[in-house]
């Protein structure tokens, strides 16, 4: 699906609702499920191909090889993290050509220092803003058609009006869309659409510091879109805990037939058939 296919899902009323992939199957899966968009998330290669946590590890090489193989995997556009853009304006130019070479229709890049860590653990810091509106505008003038989402972290060390600031600078920038990370109270996710004119992402990390809210009560609010980048892998791996509990308990997987994905629906998630017809 094009870019100009995936403007067109962020310009109908209804907010867009984005489940996180972390592997080609789950983001074959969210498509499955009838989701219009993926989203790819830096904690998420890193949790789950690297076992690492969300601190800055992972290289954009690291990235793109995930990315251009969830890309192959779906007909639906995908949304990736690039965290600080891997360095400053020039290597965000370079990350913005690899990740558009990859296929992706929409690239998120924060204002946090590097190495930068979770959007939601304690020590973050952030850059000055005329960087983070440099690093967005080099990315807006490498870009062929692919979208810009601006992050920004600093809603935490410097408050409401701080980021606010930064989202209209970054918008005025370049960004096609604001992301501010971790908002801790209700008020203010109702206050943010409020007070920037940009579409706003909302980033839906359930159990850390951002308090649940519905699809509909966002979508009320003004925001354009809703993530839920690492909700998965989150419940993937703790079924995977789950399974080995009952394995290692009952010394047999029998108990563990109606919790696994069916034989058949194995196949036609990997598209067996398609490649049986073509032969050996």
């Amino acid at each position: 699906m094009s870019v100009s296919d995936f403007k067109k899902l962020l310009d109908q009323p209804s907010i867009l609702v984005v489940p996180g992939a972390a592997d080609a199957l789950t983001a074959r899966l969210v498509e499955d499920a009838g989701f219009a968009a993926v989203y790819v998330s830096g904690a998420g290669i890193a949790n789950t191909q690297f076992a690492i946590p969300d601190i800055g590890l992972l290289t954009m090489t690291e990235m793109t090889d995930a990315i251009r193989r969830i890309v192959a995997a779906v007909g639906i556009p995908l949304i990736a993290d690039a965290d600080t853009g891997y360095g400053a304006a020039r290597n965000v130019v370079r990350t913005v050509q690899a990740y558009e070479a990859a296929g992706v229709a929409a690239l998120q890049v924060e204002d946090q220092v590097t190495p930068k860590v979770s959007g939601h653990f304690n020590g973050k810091e952030v850059i000055p803003a005329e960087e983070m509106s440099r690093k967005i505008e080099a990315a807006a003038r490498a870009r062929d058609e692919m979208l810009i989402i601006a992050r920004t972290d600093s809603l935490a060390m410097h408050g409401f009006q701080e980021a606010t600031r930064r989202a209209k600078l970054f918008a005025n920038a370049g960004a096609d869309l604001i992301l501010i990370e971790a908002p801790t109270a209700k008020d203010q996710i109702a206050d943010l659409p409020k007070e920037i004119c940009a579409p706003l992402v909302f980033n839906m990390t359930e159990g850390a510091q951002t308090p649940m809210m519905s699809h509909d009560e966002l979508g009320q609010m003004g925001y354009k879109m809703v993530i839920h980048p690492s909700l998965m892998t989150r419940i993937a791996a703790r079924a995977v805990q789950s399974a080995l509990a009952v394995l290692q308990k009952t010394r047999s997987s029998e108990l563990l037939l109606s919790a696994m994905l069916d034989w058949g629906e194995r196949q036609r998630l990997t598209r067996f058939d398609e490649w049986e017809a073509i032969g050996s």
